[in-house]
């Protein structure tokens, strides 16, 4: 397999599915939509996976190249059905290039907080192997607030109605992330827009609490990441 990656900003990669991806013998191909790399001809990959960034699915005239990426998702979800996997802003992506409604929420959803899958989720191949109810890293203050004609919803928080969603049986969004890595706290607190929002929400001198807690509990999410990522192939490769 060949798996396209659509990044935003370098530090949002893949993170722990890159040791999966590397294990698997899988390769994958990175573009950097915000420093300017063009998307290459979908049909030429086998999966596409959106991660995850800094800006707003709404600021098309900030970052342009937003209104081409969310053709290509509509095109490899819609007329190609590539299996598709989108992060946080991905999940986002996918919900309004799809023909859903992405705006800001009353509250930004940060810190280790818990996930419920609904009954589709359970049900889901996704999730298969999953329990109902899980904890994951949530840094977000915009949401997928009317999902896509047509999607299911398989996971919810009680700040997030709309934390995972699928389209058909090939495109998964999930508002909260899986991709974890020791390195990843860090990393993004050290994003200006993602700092702020840290700060806001769980006060000053919040990160050394979040890190902390992030470490605690880092090998369930690696153990979740690599379910999913299973998971996920599984379906793929029998598409």
């Amino acid at each position: 397999m060949h798996i396209l990656v659509f990044q935003h900003i370098a530090i949002e990669h893949p993170g722990i599915f890159r040791d999966f991806l590397r294990e698997d013998g899988v390769r994958w191909t990175a573009v950097e939509l915000d420093a300017g790399e063009p998307i290459p001809e979908l049909s030429g990959y086998d999966a596409l996976w959106v991660m995850g960034g800094p800006m707003d699915t709404w600021q098309e005239a900030a970052h342009p190249w937003l209104i081409p990426e969310k053709a290509a998702i509509r095109r490899a979800v819609a007329e190609l059905n590539l299996p598709f996997l989108g992060v946080c802003l991905g999940h986002q992506l996918l919900g309004e290039a799809l023909g859903g409604k992405v705006g800001p929420m009353a509250e930004a959803e940060i810190g280790i907080l818990d996930i419920e899958l609904t009954e589709d989720g359970i049900a889901d191949p996704l999730f298969a192997g999953a329990p109902g109810l899980s904890k994951c890293l949530q840094w977000h203050g915009a949401a997928v607030l009317e999902p896509p004609p047509g999607a299911r919803v398989l996971a919810r928080s009680p700040a997030c109605a709309v934390q995972a969603m699928a389209l058909g049986a090939h495109a998964w969004g999930l508002q909260y992330h899986v991709e974890l890595t020791p390195a990843t706290v860090p990393e993004w607190a050290c994003v200006p827009e993602y700092a702020q929002a840290l700060e806001a929400s769980l006060g000053q001198n919040a990160l050394d609490r979040f890190e902390a807690e992030a470490a605690q509990n880092m090998a369930a999410f690696n153990r979740d990441a690599r379910r999913l990522y299973e998971n996920f192939m599984a379906v793929a490769r029998d598409l």
